[in-house]
């Protein structure tokens, strides 16, 4: 059998003269960081004191015994690096081994014999991809960094919401692996259900020693109950496994997320090296998949060209978020991080998570929770936000890595598209790449060539998509809203979030709005400084294109602009930020079917900044985070603004869950002050997965230039407003409210229930629970509460609850 030693303890980072104990899995800076040699770059303004890490050469270096890799029980000894970041020269005892250049893949060197040091010397990211731009020439991007000519993460140059610090170390596991005969090179499970079988193709690859060739070698395989095996002919073997009646594997919300051990052995059945040899298990694998059918219908359709999820022959709407890399040194990232982070998406009523083409394909701890919690992930190629070249030495790379990764993926149910890009394809049509390039490659033939043979060849069971946004061909623009997916960002770039009502998209793949992130983040992230919308470490915790002034007109368009106050600033921002998603999530959801998801930029942060993510950078929930609870809940209610002058809203009932639903929704409009001017009950019949549309009684519709008026729609514990007018023109009483603090029986010292018992109309209420303590969270986020209304928040972890506290940590909308 196969021996493994990992390679995790002994080795020491050098630069100039310098040495430090170095950690595996790690990186330079986490080492640097360790040893007191760099500021954390995550406070302040050291980032830019740390630039100078990604510009130099590393060496990694550790002794390897002559009793690891000396011949004697196994016939070969073999060093395997699941990742090596980024362009590296491996030496053992001065004897080149190989060298890389890419972070996303693994390498694998026959040591067999050899001992002493073994040397992992790392050049400067800048340097290897400025050697890589000298051979193919020059090529537009968005940003002013030199991230398309290495393949390694992108976001590691920085992005609009990500520091720069590029990185360089052995980031994932290294290790040896001994071994006889032969080994498991790749195991590809295609897993299909048809006619109620599922049925599991087991293609196996298999690399021998010279001693094994002549060896007769086996597959077994197993997969819930059912058993097969067959011969290795050559290299390669295929089993089929059929399993009668399996339970099928679905998205949360839409049944349960059974998994099943797929195990494979590679058996030597006997080629008698000794007297009493026989047959011995040399190999094996193991990995969980679940049977489940996974399509997009692309058809064509009155509205143009659909985008839909199919899942086990159900048509879905995706509730979706775009992940980033959860810290900028993604070795940090444990397993527990993750399911915390995916629990998190799930508990907002997220059922997809797509995998932004400028981070990393993730660590399997990623999908195994994601497998788990019923979690569909649309996995990116990586390219982002720039032209590619498509020459060597990329070319080969961008295919070794491709494959590995498709192989390493696949055996994950969660796993439901492939997409060859993040914005490239729109790039070159719109944003002035295609005259620049002049004919030169910019990476179309990967998107439509290459990338989708692979996928063809080793994973055809799932959909491949060329890019997003992309409306599936030439023939349309690349980010046209009628045609496939669609990325919406005009709306925070250029105009009001309103504008998201202004079209039905078939799918959006991105759109967001972005808003600061918790006030005690930024405590921790600018210590010392006295915080200001405009102060330097906000500034530079601000990375995107005039973030503060998109934030500040994002604002100004519906609230008087705080110019000196920074907590009202703060709390405004992320009203609109919550509100600005609501509303697009809240139209488009209500266009189902034409409409087929949403995925919202973004679910998390890498560090502590101002960002579009409704998790911050520390972990903390934003009001972004629980209006995502509300909006993307099976049952939604809301009212939908008028979409020309002298209409009246709208209010859609939407059933996502797989029960119908008789909603009997009480419509009332009410004044100002609270008076109710008028009153009906709507009785909506809602079949599940649907939507029903009903019209407001033209009695119950404020006066659209009202600023005394507004509408208000309850049902089951569901509720929707629409004010007419924006919230700086409308007669907010001065907001009056009573607040006691209450201790829950058996809690401890840290947890108490604030109770708000409204006397006025108290619009977005928000408890900024970190206010209470570093580590206090409330499970609410903004609540609307009218004359008379209760609400009891709780709040844990708390180090103050006291009532003064308490209510400083309150919030909500106030006259202009």
């Amino acid at each position: 059998m196969k021996d493994v030693i990992p390679l995790t303890e002994g080795w020491t980072l050098h630069h100039d003269g310098t040495a430090l104990p170095a950690q595996v899995p790690g990186c330079v800076h986490t080492d640097l960081l360790t040893a007191g040699v760099i500021p954390d770059p995550y406070l302040g303004l050291n980032e830019r004191d740390v630039a100078w890490v990604g510009r130099r050469a590393w060496t990694y270096t550790r002794d390897l015994a002559p009793d690891h890799t000396a011949p004697g029980a196994h016939e070969r000894t073999d060093l395997v690096f699941d990742g090596l970041d980024t362009a590296a020269v491996i030496t053992l005892d001065g004897r080149e081994l190989g060298r890389t250049r890419n972070m996303h893949r693994g390498h694998r060197f026959d040591v067999t014999g050899g001992c002493g040091t073994l040397r992992v010397e790392f050049a400067s990211a800048y340097d290897e991809a400025a050697a890589v731009r000298a051979l193919t020439g020059e090529r537009p991007n968005v940003y002013p960094e030199p991230f398309q000519y290495i393949r390694k993460m992108a976001c590691g140059f920085g992005w609009d919401w990500g520091p720069t610090l590029v990185t360089a170390g052995i980031w994932r596991p290294v290790r040896l692996e001994r071994w006889s005969t032969a080994r498991l090179v790749r195991v590809r499970p295609l897993v299909t259900v048809a006619d109620g079988v599922g049925r599991v193709e087991v293609h196996c690859d298999v690399e021998r020693t010279d001693r094994g060739a002549e060896h007769p070698l086996e597959i077994r395989a197993s997969v819930n109950g059912v058993q097969a095996r067959g011969t290795v002919e050559g290299s390669r073997a295929v089993l089929v496994l059929d399993v009668p009646d399996p339970e099928l594997w679905w998205p949360r919300g839409y049944g349960e997320q059974p998994l099943h051990d797929l195990e494979v052995a590679l058996v030597d059945r006997g080629v008698a090296v000794s007297p009493g040899d026989g047959e011995r298990v040399l190999d094996s694998w193991r990995r969980r998949i679940g049977f489940r059918t996974v399509e997009v219908d692309r058809s064509p359709d009155a509205h143009g060209t659909g985008f839909t999820f199919v899942v086990n022959g159900v048509r879905i709407f995706a509730r979706g978020v775009n992940w980033i890399p959860d810290d900028a040194f993604p070795s940090r990232v444990t397993p527990d991080r993750y399911r915390t982070r995916l629990r998190q998406a799930a508990e907002a009523g997220v059922d997809l998570v797509r995998v932004w083409g400028g981070g990393i394909y993730e660590d399997h701890a990623f999908y195994d929770a994601c497998d788990e919690l019923g979690l569909m992930v649309w996995q990116d190629f990586l390219f982002a936000c720039a032209a590619y070249p498509e020459e060597q030495p990329l070319r080969g790379e961008v295919e070794a890595e491709a494959r590995d990764n498709v192989v390493r993926l696949m055996p994950h149910p969660s796993l439901v598209l492939w997409n060859g890009n993040n914005e490239n394809l729109w790039g070159f049509r719109d944003w002035d790449w295609e005259p620049e390039l002049a004919g030169d490659s910019w990476g179309g033939g990967y998107y439509l060539d290459l990338l989708p043979r692979i996928v063809a060849e080793l994973d055809p069971t799932r959909p491949y998509t060329a890019g997003s946004p992309w409306s599936g061909s030439w023939e349309h623009h690349p980010n046209d809203p009628a045609h496939g997916t669609h990325h919406s960002w005009e709306a925070w770039n250029r105009r009001d979030h309103a504008d998201y009502r202004a079209s039905v998209p078939r799918f959006v793949a991105e759109f967001g709005w972005q808003a600061p992130p918790a006030v005690a983040t930024l405590r921790r992230a600018l210590p010392g400084e006295r915080l200001a919308a405009d102060s330097p470490g906000m500034l530079h915790h601000q990375k995107a294109e005039d973030g503060n002034g998109k934030l500040n007109r994002g604002i100004a368009r519906h609230f008087a602009l705080p110019e000196a106050d920074f907590d009202r600033w703060h709390h405004l921002a992320q009203v609109v930020q919550a509100r600005a998603v609501a509303a697009g999530i809240e139209h488009w959801r209500a266009h189902w079917p034409v409409c087929a998801g949403t995925v919202v930029w973004q679910l998390n942060d890498c560090w502590p900044v101002s960002s579009w993510a409704a998790i911050d950078g520390d972990g903390r929930l934003k009001p972004l985070y629980h209006e995502l609870r509300r909006v993307y809940a099976d049952r939604l209610l809301t009212l939908l603004p008028p979409a020309e002058e002298g209409a009246a809203p709208a209010l859609a009932v939407v059933n996502q869950s797989a029960e119908p639903w008789h909603a009997s929704v009480e419509l009332r409009r009410t004044a100002a002050d609270g008076t109710v001017l008028g009153r009906a009950v709507l009785d909506a019949e809602v079949a599940p997965r649907s939507v029903a549309r009903l019209a407001v009684p033209g009695a119950l519709v404020p006066d659209a230039k009202s600023a005394e008026e507004f509408l208000v729609a309850d049902a089951d514990g569901l509720r929707a407003l629409h004010f007419p007018v924006p919230d700086k023109d409308f007669s907010y009483p001065v907001p009056r409210y009573d607040v006691t603090v209450e201790s829950p029986a058996g809690a401890d010292g840290g947890s108490v229930d604030v109770v708000v018992t409204a006397h006025t109309l108290v619009r977005d209420l928000l408890l900024q629970a970190d206010r209470l303590g570093p580590h206090a969270i409330c499970g609410t986020g903004l609540t609307t509460l009218l004359p008379g209304e209760r609400v009891r928040l709780a709040v844990r972890g708390a180090t103050d609850t006291g009532a003064d506290a308490v209510r400083a940590a309150l919030f909500c909308v106030e006259p202009a």
